[in-house]
């Protein structure tokens, strides 16, 4: 019991990655900012006009588990690099307990959503509430996106790279992948102690749940087919409900790729798909754009 405790709590609390970067390393302008999530825990940031200015669209990255604003292992930058040059602004920040943020657990998405959702209403409240809004997420990031766009903050269009269709089944599944422990009897032990103890509880995390209330905001799914930390199953099974729930949905696999490695794997391809995914969703009256891209 000793051993899954500490164990356990070292997962809500992994060590921090420090920004060791910033946009001007691409030839990229940019602008520190600081804000506050729903419940009030302080998020860093950048945000990155369009090429040429301003522009009325804006992509929001979110960053995956045990990561910072930069997804090295995407790596972020190179995205953001290319959605600026097709005319997006681009923000980009840290979750709680990560990167130079506030905060001191981490909670795959239950939190996290409050910062997602904060992120969204700061492009709102700076740039207009005529600012469409979009999501692309990797793994944790991809999971935050959806359960924001499921009901938390509405937006016009989803990108998830990697999502898990829910945390509980994830767990069940996969917790020694992260605790490097036997299944048994550690992972019933840590699935049971924790919870209650540190208000952190995996069944409320349910991507599938949430992706039946997206309706109509459309949803791109990409999953590498080698992924073994989060197995494509998961997109797959997100597809059907989607479908069946009226979402406008695609999934795309990207054939030999591991986790979040979609990029890395067929980067041509990713630019000019996540690009056009956005230009063809991310519409208003007036043209006004916002995008929201996470990361695992």
């Amino acid at each position: 019991m000793a051993i899954s405790w500490q164990v356990g709590l070292g997962l809500i609390h992994p060590e921090r990655e420090p920004v060791t970067t910033d946009p001007s390393s691409r030839g990229l302008a940019f602008e520190d900012v600081t804000f506050t999530s729903r419940d009030g825990v302080r998020l860093e940031g950048w945000f990155l006009p369009a090429a040429g200015g301003v522009a009325p669209r804006t992509v929001i990255f979110a960053h995956g588990y045990g990561k910072n604003r930069l997804q090295d292992d995407v790596p972020a930058l190179d995205v953001a690099a290319a959605l600026v040059r097709a005319g997006f602004n681009v923000r980009m920040f840290d979750f709680r307990n990560s990167g130079e943020s506030g905060g001191d657990r981490t909670t795959v998405g239950q939190d996290e959503v409050q910062d997602l959702a904060a992120a969204v209403e700061w492009v709102r409240r700076t740039h207009g509430p005529d600012h469409a809004v979009g999501l692309l997420g990797w793994s944790m990031g991809a999971v935050t996106a959806i359960l924001t766009a499921g009901g938390v903050e509405p937006v016009q269009a989803v990108v998830a790279d990697a999502p898990f269709a829910d945390l509980q089944t994830y767990l069940e599944e996969n917790l020694s992948h992260w605790t490097g422990l036997p299944d048994f009897p550690f992972n019933w032990l840590i699935r049971t102690l924790l919870p209650p103890l540190v208000d952190v509880h995996p069944e409320r995390v349910r991507p599938v749940e949430a992706v039946t209330r997206m309706a109509p905001t459309p949803l791109l799914l990409i999953h590498g087919t080698a992924d073994t930390v989060i197995g494509p199953h998961h997109s797959r099974h997100l597809q059907i409900v989607a479908e069946r729930s009226g979402v406008p949905v695609e999934l795309w696999e990207v054939e030999g790729a591991g986790h979040v490695k979609a990029y890395a794997t067929a980067p041509d391809a990713y630019r000019q798909r996540v690009v056009a995914f956005f230009d063809d969703h991310l519409r208003t009256s007036n043209s006004a754009n916002v995008m929201f891209v996470a990361w695992r």
